[in-house]
């Protein structure tokens, strides 16, 4: 610690400033075996190991049969490919690792051989990838070949008319799933039906969930409001099955209920739930979990939700914590099941450590990438903040067009946004209406369809969603009553597309794994898009137009749009008595030098000043220094030094200005080269009409032999050139254009008043 001259004890401005990033509200933790803050290797992990007799595993992970708790016996006995294990267990962890790494052995052979590893080797093999090997395992292992996305969809208020619109807009997004939950267990059933008619607004084939307690989830479900589940939760300790009043054969019941009645179901998991829970046995967030994962193998479950979920915290708070949620993911997909990838819950309040948490399941690709993308406000999400939220929209879309990579996500344009806002929030309304659940008012559908999040929404009756809920269950509706009153109120196209769903669960197809419908209602699963990624060339690759889409950013501009900007400023200016331009003899004269397209095509620099505004103050300024200014285009080149120069020859002082459309600057002399100005303004976006007065002023100066304060480019901490090259490069090729063999000319220009 230092001392100011004071003698008091100071600390380092660089310490201080790191202090105040937003990693400093995240929670780290040490190593601690005893309380399970371990992420891949604790010294209780239990070795690797299996012994059958007569068909019966009476070992495993060295534990005899009359050790076994409720985990062990389910995982013994339903868990692992009792024909496969001793070829599986035989192998070195390392040979098993290289196999799931090596284009040589197809991913089926991969998904046989693992499916005879007891928990404890399972974690040992994928512990010892690295985390860029882990992204070419993911992208080899998934089930499905097509990659998709699911949305979290919630609000605080449980505003049924809001459900729906938000998740309609998720829909065009492009999320195939979409979870909701509630503040207020009571209003599930009108959160069920409000988000199964918004998900069919503007495309079909979303389906639907509303996670709550098991019992009422299945009722929901039932009833057909919701048309998938995955908050079957499974742990890894018995302890914590024990505090849930459930076992391995309770949840094994549920699961075959929902698979009975056609309903999609996935289990959840992930690591740290039980160092939460304090019982993790002090062992490894990676081995638990491994036992949760060949648990969900065992109870017939088609995919797994996991990745840290609600424990995410836990595990990135110790060393190895994100690269062990990776390998949690992987596990799911080597016992051949669909990876619904977390990245659920905000791990971080560090934007950088949240998205390198996300981006190898984002590269590599995953069943899911997000087992609940939070597509509503942070504030609105009643899971908790995910690890993105809709704030974060635009950065996913930037980053798919960045690399190439199809996320599951599509550019949304503001008029497409308004349309199926519009349309959820009348189509949910007039169900609302015609089963007599509640009614809304014209202003109400208004501020749902503008609103971000429930917080631009009036004051309401707080018990609305509840009353609809309870009508919902004493009518005993269900997903042919919403279907009969989208119809009777002229959304035939929407009943159809519930009507549609309800057809699919009859089929049973969505049962299969990794199950999804793409925009026609066509079944996309490990049967019938299985993923054959066997290195470069093989696998998904996104269709042309699917490259398209990626591709295509609102955010993104043109030479074309630009000129249409320009244009509409012009109306203010007009060049006038152009003609060749002399060499002055005026001692005190300072030329303004521009570049070819100033005051021609270009009328507004970077920064959003016009031209006239730009000129006036550099000529106030010459002005004020005791100077007189004279315009003079360059025509051939478009390089600001040599415009400099080229006023600075022209000039009776010697000393000229130079000036490009975009807003740069700069002070030039006769005498120097060309890249050895003056003063420069590099950074056009950030130069004020008072900077731009100062170097007319400053250039007066010069030009009478006198010394100048320079004027500096401002202080920030903007990616100025991230977020202005691309308008810099329309800029450029636009002067481009107007450039010529012409000689320099002389101009006046009217507007300058």
């Amino acid at each position: 610690m230092a001392t100011d001259r004071a003698g008091e004890e100071r600390t380092l401005g660089r310490f201080e400033r790191l202090a105040e990033q937003r990693v400093h509200l995240d929670g780290f933790a040490l190593e601690d075996p005893e309380l399970g803050l371990v992420a891949l290797h604790s010294p209780f992990d239990p070795e690797p190991s299996l012994v059958v007799r007569d068909g019966l595993v009476v070992e495993m992970d060295s534990k005899q049969r009359d050790e076994f708790d409720t985990i062990d016996f389910y995982i013994a006995d339903h868990g692992i490919d009792l024909e496969m294990a001793p070829i599986s267990m035989s192998l070195s962890d390392e040979t098993i690792a290289r196999r799931i790494l090596s284009m040589d052995t197809p991913r089926g052979e991969v998904a046989v051989l693992t499916s005879g590893l007891t928990p404890a080797k399972l974690a040992r093999v994928v512990a010892l990838l690295r985390p860029h090997e882990l992204i070419y395992c993911l992208a080899r292992m998934r089930v499905r070949r097509t990659p998709s996305n699911q949305a979290h969809v919630t609000n605080l208020l449980d505003d049924p008319l809001l459900l729906a619109a938000d998740s309609a807009t998720a829909v065009a997004y492009g999320f195939r799933e979409l979870e909701t939950t509630v503040p207020v267990l009571e209003d599930a059933p009108s959160n069920a039906v409000a988000l199964l008619i918004g998900s069919q607004v503007g495309r079909a084939g979303a389906i639907t969930q509303c996670s709550v307690e098991e019992a009422m989830e299945l009722e929901l479900g039932l009833r057909g409001l919701t048309t998938y589940a995955e908050t079957i939760s499974l742990y890894g300790t018995e302890q914590v099955f024990v505090d849930g009043d459930d076992t391995p054969w309770s949840k094994a019941f549920l699961i075959s209920a929902y698979a009975s009645r056609g309903i999609k179901l996935r289990v959840t998991s992930g690591g740290g739930a039980e160092v939460l829970m304090g019982a993790a046995e002090r062992c490894s967030t990676l081995y638990l979990e491994s036992r949760c994962v060949s648990l969900a193998r065992a109870v017939g479950s088609q995919g797994v939700q996991n990745g840290g979920i609600d424990g995410v915290g836990v595990v990135g708070s110790i060393p190895n914590g994100m690269r062990s949620l990776i390998c949690e993911n992987l596990m799911v997909m080597m016992r051949n099941m669909e990876s619904c990838s977390g990245n659920d819950t905000l791990v971080s309040e560090s934007d950088i450590r949240r998205t390198a948490r996300t981006m190898p399941t984002f590269f590599a690709g995953s069943d899911f990438l997000f087992s609940g993308y939070g597509s509503i406000p942070r504030y609105d999400n009643m899971f908790g903040p995910s690890n993105f939220n809709a704030e974060d929209l635009d950065d996913f879309l930037v980053l798919q067009r960045d690399w190439g990579v199809d996320g599951g996500l599509r550019a949304v344009e503001h008029d497409e946004a308004l349309r199926v806002r519009v349309r959820a929030a009348q189509a949910t309304r007039a169900v609302y209406e015609h089963l007599g659940l509640a009614h809304f008012d014209d202003y109400h559908v208004n501020e749902v369809v503008y609103a971000s999040g429930s917080k631009d929404l009036s004051p309401r009756d707080q018990r609305l969603a509840q009353v609809a809920s309870q009508r919902i269950v004493e009518k005993g509706i269900t997903a042919l009553d919403v279907i009969r009153a989208l119809h009777a109120t002229g959304f035939g196209v929407e009943a159809g597309r519930v009507l549609a769903m309800v057809n699919a669960r009859l089929d049973g197809d969505y049962l299969q794994p990794a199950a999804i419908f793409d925009e026609e209602m066509n079944v996309l699963s490990s049967l019938t898009d299985p993923n054959d990624d066997d290195g470069p060339g093989t696998g998904y690759w996104p269709s042309s137009d699917r490259r398209a889409e990626i591709a295509f950013s609102p955010l993104a501009g043109s030479v074309q749009s630009l000129q249409g900007e320009q244009k509409a400023a012009t109306h203010r200016l007009r060049v006038i008595n152009e003609g060749p331009a002399v060499t002055g003899v005026d001692p005190s004269e300072v030329v303004i030098g521009v570049s070819p397209a100033l005051a021609r095509s270009m009328w507004v620099s970077s920064g959003g000043h016009n031209v006239a505004d730009m000129l006036r103050e550099i000529l106030a300024g010459l002005e004020e220094g005791g100077s007189t200014g004279r315009l003079v285009r360059v025509h051939r080149s478009i390089d600001l030094g040599v415009i400099g120069l080229t006023a600075a020859k022209l000039s009776g002082s010697g000393i000229g200005i130079g000036l490009q459309a975009k807003g740069t600057v700069l002070i030039h002399q006769r005498d120097l080269p060309p890249l050895a100005n003056l003063e420069l303004l590099s950074m056009a976006p950030l130069i004020s009409l008072e900077m731009y007065r100062g170097i007319g002023r400053n250039a007066a100066i010069r030009a009478r032999g006198g010394r100048t304060i320079p004027i500096r480019n401002p202080y920030t901490n903007e990616a100025i050139t991230a977020r202005y090259h691309a308008t810099t490069v329309a800029m450029v090729a636009m002067e481009r254009m107007a450039t010529s063999d012409e000689d320099p000319t002389e101009f006046e220009i009217t507007g300058l008043e």
